[in-house]
C-alpha cells in the first residue's frame, strides 16, 4: 500500500516540491488542450448529425472566410494573454487602420490613389502605435485594461475624424480582385490569416523570445530575477498585438471594402473567448498556438451552427458571455492573486 500512497508534500524537499508541482502544472495543461480538443470533434459529429449542410464543403469554405479576422488578432492576443495582459485597443487600430487606407487608395470620397502606401502607411502607424502603447503601459505603470481602453477610443475618435463621418468605400480593383481570389478553394485572406498564425507559432515556440513571454506569465519577478528584460517583452508583445491588429484591418476591409472605424467592432471579445475556451489562461503563462486555433474552431463552429438554426443575434451574445465566465472559471490558476495585469 505504501507505493500508492501520496507522498506528504511537508515531508519532500524543496527540490522535490518544485518537481512534483511541475508534473501537476503539466497534467492540467494536457487535460485543457486534450478536453478543447474531444469537445471540437463532438462538436463537429454532433453538428453533422444534426444539419447534414454544416459539413458540407460549401460551409467548411464559409466558416474559414469568416475566422480570417478573428484568427489574426487572435494570434496577436495569444501573446498578451500569455504574459498576463489585456488589450482592449486592437478594436480601435483595426478601425483606423481600415479607414486610413480607405481614404489613401482609389476610393469615393476623394481623388488619392497612393497604390502600395496607401496600405503600408497606415499599417505602419498601426503598428507604431501598438508599441507605444506597451512603452505608456510600461513606463507609467498604468494596468494594461486601463491604459489600452484609453489608447483605443482615442484611435478610434482619429478614425472617426479622418473620414468626417462619412465612410469611403474602396474603388480599387486589385482589392476587388484579392476579395475573390482563392487558393485550392480557400479564400486568399484566410491563406494569409494562416501565414501569420504560422509565423505566430514559430515565434512564440520556436524562440528566446517566445520563451520569454512564457517565463513572464508564469512568474514576472522569477523572469525579471534572472536577466529577461520584461519591459522590452512587453512592450514588444503590444507590438506583435499591433501587428495582428493592422493586418487585421487591412483584411476585413478587404473583405467588405469600405472603410469606417466600426471594422473593428465586435471582434476582441469573440477572440478572448476563442482563446480561454481553447485552454489559454487569463492569469498568463498558459495556453499557446495550438490552443488557440481549437478555440478558434470551437467558436467559429459553434457561432456558424447557431445561424444555420435561426438563433437570434441576443441570444449569441448572451452565450458568448456564458462561455467567457465557464472558461475562465475553468482555466484560472488559482494560487494567483491577480487575474490580469
Amino acid at each position: 500500500m505504501n507505493l500508492i500512497k501520496k507522498r506528504d508534500p511537508s515531508s519532500m524537499t524543496v527540490a522535490e516540491q518544485f518537481v512534483a508541482k511541475v508534473e501537476k502544472e503539466s497534467r492540467s495543461s494536457l487535460i485543457r488542450v486534450y478536453a478543447a480538443m474531444i469537445l471540437l470533434v463532438v462538436m463537429t459529429i454532433f453538428f453533422s448529425i444534426y444539419d447534414n449542410h454544416f459539413f458540407s464543403l460549401k460551409n467548411v469554405l464559409n466558416i474559414l472566410q469568416q475566422m480570417s479576422v478573428p484568427l489574426i488578432l487572435a494570434t496577436g492576443l495569444t501573446f498578451v494573454l500569455l504574459i498576463g495582459r489585456i488589450d482592449l485597443s486592437v478594436e480601435g487600430v483595426m478601425g483606423f487602420v481600415g479607414s486610413c487606407m480607405a481614404l489613401l487608395i482609389l476610393n469615393d470620397r476623394n481623388p488619392n490613389d497612393w497604390g502600395v502606401w496607401g496600405v503600408l502607411l497606415p499599417i505602419v502607424i498601426g503598428i507604431l502605435y501598438g508599441f507605444l502603447t506597451g512603452f505608456l503601459h510600461v513606463k507609467l505603470r498604468i494596468a494594461s485594461f486601463i491604459i489600452t481602453y484609453a489608447t483605443g477610443t482615442i484611435i478610434r475618435g482619429i478614425a472617426v475624424l479622418l473620414y468626417d463621418s462619412r465612410a469611403a468605400r474602396v474603388q480599387a480593383q486589385w482589392m476587388t480582385d484579392w476579395s475573390m481570389a482563392s487558393f485550392l478553394g480557400i479564400p486568399l485572406i484566410t491563406w494569409m490569416a494562416f501565414a501569420f498564425f504560422f509565423i505566430g507559432c514559430i515565434i512564440l515556440n520556436y524562440t528566446a523570445f517566445g520563451r520569454a513571454v512564457y517565463a513572464i506569465g508564469d512568474n514576472e519577478a522569477a523572469a525579471r530575477a534572472s536577466g529577461i528584460n520584461v519591459d522590452r517583452v512587453v512592450i514588444t508583445v503590444f507590438g506583435l498585438s499591433g501587428i495582428a491588429a493592422s493586418l487585421a484591418g487591412f483584411v476585413a476591409l478587404i473583405r467588405l471594402k469600405f472603410g469606417q472605424a466600426s471594422l473593428g467592432d465586435d471582434q476582441m471579445f469573440p477572440c478572448i473567448t476563442a482563446l480561454v475556451v481553447g485552454g489559454t489562461s487569463l492569469s498568463g503563462g498558459k495556453g499557446g498556438m495550438l490552443q488557440t486555433m481549437v478555440g478558434m474552431l470551437i467558436y467559429m463552429e459553434l457561432l456558424n451552427f447557431l445561424t444555420i438554426i435561426g438563433v437570434d443575434a441576443n441570444y449569441k451574445n448572451a452565450l458568448q458571455g456564458i462561455i467567457i465566465i465557464v472558461a475562465v472559471a475553468l482555466t484560472l490558476t488559482r494560487d494567483r492573486k491577480t487575474i490580469a495585469k
